[in-house]
């Protein structure tokens, strides 16, 4: 099956953002990758921003698919960080270039989604206002986004027993010892 035009893009951007140690994408390097006109890159995107925020959405899209298949929130939860350790050589270029800010902030935004699904999906948080599970959601999001930005090979290793650790901090099951 061809992949459609915004496939093409997409990966053409994905693909010189891994090769290119430039700061900057370029419409201009993208569409003479995929050999077509600019007018074709706008009919598709407005801008660069708009092409990494497509991507994000149509791969965290696929990743929540995937997920609802999955029997519980900590397969999800590990899951999502397999996803991301995945991703993360495209994270790092992205977050080279001049497009940090908007990566960041949509980064920000779907892991702070996927983890409202989570507590959706368990249940978690009953007993808390909606003020409250923001605030323990948005805590969460950043801490976990904080271990992956700071991922090693070893952490790789230990995967399992990480995702079960961070899930039940989520779920308030355990509390971190002094």
């Amino acid at each position: 099956m061809p992949m459609d035009m915004k496939e093409i893009i997409a990966e053409a951007a994905k693909k010189l953002l891994m090769e290119q140690n430039a700061k900057k994408l370029t419409v201009k390097d993208i569409v003479e990758e995929c050999q077509i006109t600019r007018q074709a890159f706008y009919y598709h995107f407005e801008d660069i921003p708009t092409l990494i925020r497509w991507v994000l959405e149509r791969d965290i899209k696929k990743m929540l698919q995937e997920v609802q298949t999955l029997g519980n929130g900590e397969q999800r939860l590990r899951y999502f960080f397999l996803v991301a350790i995945n991703a993360a050589p495209y994270v790092q270029k992205g977050m080279q270039s001049n497009y940090r800010d908007d990566l960041e902030r949509l980064l920000t935004q779907y892991a702070l989604y996927l983890f409202e699904q989570i507590v959706e999906t368990e249940n978690l948080y009953q007993s808390c206002t909606r003020w409250e599970v923001n605030l323990i959601l948005r805590y969460h999001s950043q801490a976990v986004l904080g271990i992956l930005r700071e991922w090693t090979p070893e952490d790789t290793k230990n995967l399992d027993r990480i995702v079960h650790q961070v899930y039940l901090l989520m779920a308030g099951q355990i509390q971190p010892h002094n």
